[in-house]
Parts: C-alpha cells; structure tokens; sequence
C-alpha cells in the first residue's frame, strides 16, 4: 500500500513538473517540457537524453506524446491555471 501511495505521489509529482519546468538549454531553452515540439523529443530519444532530472521528464514527456495522451497533461495545466 505504501509503495502505490509513493507511485501516485510521484507520478502526481512528473506531471507538475512537466507543466512548470522550462527546458535549461539548447534551441527551445526557456519553453515548458510539455510545450517541447514532439520531433525535438524524438531527436532526444534518438541521440540519448541528458542526466539527470531533466532528462527524466524529456523521457517521460517523450512516452506521452508518442501515445497521444498528452491532453492529459493540458488538461492538468489548465485545471491548475484556473485554479490560480
């Protein structure tokens, strides 16, 4: 039960960062992750992605936007915006 609660919160956790995290560099440096054009993703997946966290989320965003779910993303970004 622990370990289904610590996945949610991570989960919970990678799709706030992938809608609050700007790209640290490179040709779309300053645009959020989920914003990143899918063929820059798909560049990423090709050559390898970075260390670290950031490269975690390009990895993540990678996997949605190759299924075609990333409304859920926009739609959590959205709910959130109003929110505010």
């Amino acid at each position: 039960m622990d370990n289904e609660k610590s996945y949610e919160s991570k989960a919970k956790k990678d799709l706030l960062d992938l809608i609050t995290t700007r790209m640290p560099f490179g040709k779309y440096k300053g645009r959020v992750i989920c914003d990143l054009p899918e063929t820059y993703l798909v560049w990423f997946s090709q050559k390898g992605f970075p260390d670290g966290r950031i490269g975690t989320l390009l990895q993540i965003m990678y996997g949605i936007k190759a299924e075609g779910i990333e409304h859920i993303v926009y739609s959590l970004r959205s709910k959130l915006q109003h929110k505010r």
